[in-house]
């Protein structure tokens, strides 16, 4: 497990009105099969190279969250 992830300043509006605090668990992974499919919450789904990271519009949140992914630490974030 990377980490438990909620902060009650980070509310999040979608676009059919609905508003809500997220939490977040999120786990490191490797991938077996399968091709990344968008689902009525994205607009676009694939893997890519943590070189392109930089060049991606990620919300900081999120971001925080891949970078601890790839810190490999030894006990999950809570926060």
């Amino acid at each position: 497990m990377v980490g438990v992830y909620s902060d009650p300043g980070h509310v999040i509006e979608y676009s059919d009105g609905e508003i809500r605090q997220q939490f977040s668990l999120c786990f490191r992974a490797v991938p077996v099969s399968g091709i990344p499919t968008p689902s009525d919450e994205s607009h676009e789904v694939r893997w890519v190279a943590r070189d392109e990271l930089a060049a991606l519009d990620i919300h900081p949140s999120t971001l925080l969250r891949i970078t601890h992914g790839y810190e490999e630490r030894p006990e999950p974030y809570i926060g």
